[in-house]
């Protein structure tokens, strides 16, 4: 969406501030010997006590109020029976609405620890999104985010999932602009003032694509590599990006 009142930003800061919220809640929570089902009721639950509501499953039926994607996962990790342990990656992606108004945001963590090149991908996975953000501004061209992420990547020796992309949200989880690539790029869409979208880079020690799996939600990183995704909701302005999927 296009901010064009002051009420809808106060709005969208409202549920990005929430989702923020529940993401920073569920990584601290984490445990091994948890398994990602408890996880998720912890987020289930601490979204309905500020009146949201889930996104994937009220817009798609997602098994799961949250996604929690765990080491071969990279995506779209329905939680259930798998257990927690010692070393694990786990992506913990957060989107729901409130009053009529949805936020997207996610991260990568590890639990406990891991081998030096993930935790190099995990530091360089947040500065890759700091990075993308960065590009956001009122004029400026949607390419420029994949451009810039792009560069990054190239220069620290890692890949980029390239079938996973950025998009516009705000009224619904997904809208115009459907598809903002995280990689290099010849998009020629600029960016309005207002302009609502989420910039998420999913950076790899190799992998290139995201393939679906059995189940017809998790996806996986081909060819198989760690992947790390970290995402904000941001919304453009002349001066910049506010992120708006801050915890507070």
């Amino acid at each position: 969406m296009t901010l064009t009142r002051q009420s809808e930003l106060e709005a969208m800061r409202d549920i990005g501030r929430i989702v923020a919220n529940v993401v920073q809640a569920m990584s601290r929570a984490m445990a091994p010997g948890m398994t990602t089902a408890e996880l998720d009721a912890l987020g289930e639950s601490l979204l309905a006590r500020e009146g949201a509501v889930s996104a994937p499953r009220s817009c798609y039926d997602f098994p799961g109020a949250t996604c929690i994607s765990v080491n071969e996962e990279i995506a779209h990790g329905i939680p259930g029976a798998r257990v927690l342990a010692e070393g694990d990656l786990v992506n913990i992606d957060v989107s729901a609405s409130k009053n009529g108004f949805f936020a997207d945001t996610g991260a990568s963590f590890r639990l406990g620890p891991v081998a030096p090149s993930v935790a190099r991908l995990l530091a360089d996975g947040e500065k890759a999104a700091r990075i993308g953000v960065a590009q956001v501004a009122a004029g400026r061209p949607l390419a420029g985010i994949g451009q810039a992420v792009g560069r990054f990547a190239a220069k620290r020796g890692y890949t980029l999932i390239e079938n996973l992309a950025s998009h516009g949200v705000g009224r619904s989880l997904h809208e115009y602009p459907e598809e903002i690539a995280t990689w290099p790029n010849r998009d020629r869409r600029r960016i309005e003032k207002g302009l609502v979208l989420t910039v998420e880079p999913f950076l790899s020690l190799g992998g290139r694509l995201a393939e679906e799996g059995d189940d017809g939600w998790t996806l996986y990183a081909a060819p198989a590599a760690p992947v790390v995704q970290f995402e904000h909701t941001v919304v453009a302005t002349a001066r910049g990006a506010e992120v708006l999927t801050l915890p507070g």
